[in-house]
């Protein structure tokens, strides 16, 4: 029997346009991603998701639609599970107090783990912008999704 690794993340979006990302360096790897992380036994997808952004972001967040679940395989690049991500859209329910960085990877800091975080516009976001190919597959969802003048 093959494990499944769960993870749910939240697309943050503000009024520009833009979507947060989180730059992280952990295990002596650089990756960049949306906010979120993985479910712990016992939690619902909608309670993990707030967990993770209060970890992550110190912010409170609203919950407000399913975006898109894992339709295709992708094994785990840290252990032998399948991989399944569950994104929602969600909107802060507190203010963002975030150090908003404008370079990938301008950490504050050298001891791991390390996290900051940025601003893209989605219509200049690229699938290269992000590490991991469920969120590369995102990218190209929320051009779909978003109509741009």
């Amino acid at each position: 029997m093959h494990p499944f690794n769960v993870r749910v993340y939240g697309l943050l979006i503000n009024s520009q346009n833009e979507v947060l990302i989180s730059d992280e360096q952990e295990y002596g790897m650089k990756f960049s991603k949306f906010p979120g992380g993985g479910l712990e036994f016992g939690e619902g997808l909608v309670d993990g998701l707030k967990r993770e952004f209060m970890e992550e972001c110190a912010m409170g967040v609203e919950v407000l639609k399913h975006f898109y679940t894992t339709d295709f395989f992708v094994k785990s690049l840290f252990s032998e599970a399948q991989l399944i991500s569950v994104y929602y859209t969600v909107k802060n329910i507190q203010p963002i107090n975030l150090a908003v960085k404008t370079t990938a990877f301008d950490f504050d800091g050298e001891v791991e783990p390390l996290q900051c975080f940025r601003w893209v516009k989605i219509n200049e976001l690229k699938k290269t912008d992000l590490t991991f190919p469920v969120d590369q597959y995102v990218v190209e969802l929320l051009h779909r999704h978003y109509e741009f003048s």
